[in-house]
């Protein structure tokens, strides 16, 4: 049988680059594209595709809302998830009947992805599909309830505890096995032992990590610096107009988002 997909996901490149290798799978049909999350919605329940292949982070309505709506709505597709999150973040809730690929993603794995969703397709055990449907659900709850613990943390700045808001950090540095956080107004020092911890409970759309030692808010970068071979500079919106560096393996990313 032919396995019909649609491919959610906000940057063309991604949609173009999964549309290449599902090309190269017998009986894969690229049904259509959605750029954002109520596209996808839309798009998904007119055409019932047998695989909807979801961004995570999406503008609008991020792949979990739209899973949600799929299922409140009784659209018959399987979800697969493609996500930028590291393997650590995503062991946090095991999928099993319902999968994930990481970006950028394995053209390998996305053929094994590919084959256990044929499978699915094809058996006729309603047990098995509901299955798919309750480990989907709790995907979604367990991530609904991470997404609102995201909404504040706190940070020590001297004797004083300061409860901030996410979206109020600037940016965050790791030296000396201590995570300095700044905000427009205040700098202090974060309980998450490593970046990937504290990155995992920010939005990953807006703090980028640039550096293995700086993450910033993509919303808060007052200008861009042009630095030795062609990498940059970011100078913050803190208070003391914080510069953080650009690695090399991150500068194409970020060319890629200032369309330079």
């Amino acid at each position: 049988m032919t396995l019909r997909v649609l491919i959610a996901d906000d940057e063309q490149l991604a949609r173009n680059e999964l549309c290449f290798q599902l090309e190269q799978l017998d009986d894969v049909e690229v049904v259509d594209q959605a750029a954002d999350g109520q596209e996808a919605v839309v798009k998904a329940e007119a055409l019932a595709p047998d695989l909807v292949l979801l961004d995570i982070q999406m503008p609008g309505l991020t792949g979990f809302e739209v899973a949600r709506r799929l299922l409140d709505r009784a659209v018959p597709s399987h979800v697969v998830f493609v996500t930028a999150f590291d393997q650590y973040a995503m062991n946090a809730f095991e999928v099993h009947a319902v999968d994930y690929l990481l970006k950028p993603v394995d053209p390998p794995r996305l053929a094994r992805t590919i084959e256990r969703v044929r499978r699915l397709v094809t058996t006729s055990d309603s047990a098995s599909r509901e299955e798919v449907s309750k480990e989907l659900e709790r995907i979604v709850e367990y991530v609904a309830e991470r997404q609102s613990r995201r909404e504040r943390l706190a940070i020590k700045a001297g004797d004083r505890l300061f409860l901030i808001q996410a979206d109020e950090i600037v940016c965050a540095s790791l030296a000396d096995e201590v995570i300095t956080v700044r905000t427009g107004t205040v700098t202090g020092t974060s309980n998450y032992r490593t970046l990937d911890d504290l990155h995992f409970h920010l939005d990953p759309a807006i703090f980028w990590r640039v550096h293995r030692s700086h993450l910033v808010n993509i919303n808060k970068i007052k200008e861009i610096v042009p630095w030795f071979n062609r990498n940059y500079i970011l100078r913050m919106k803190d208070g003391k107009g914080t510069e953080i560096p650009v690695s090399r393996t991150q500068t194409k990313r970020f060319r890629e988002y200032l369309s330079l």
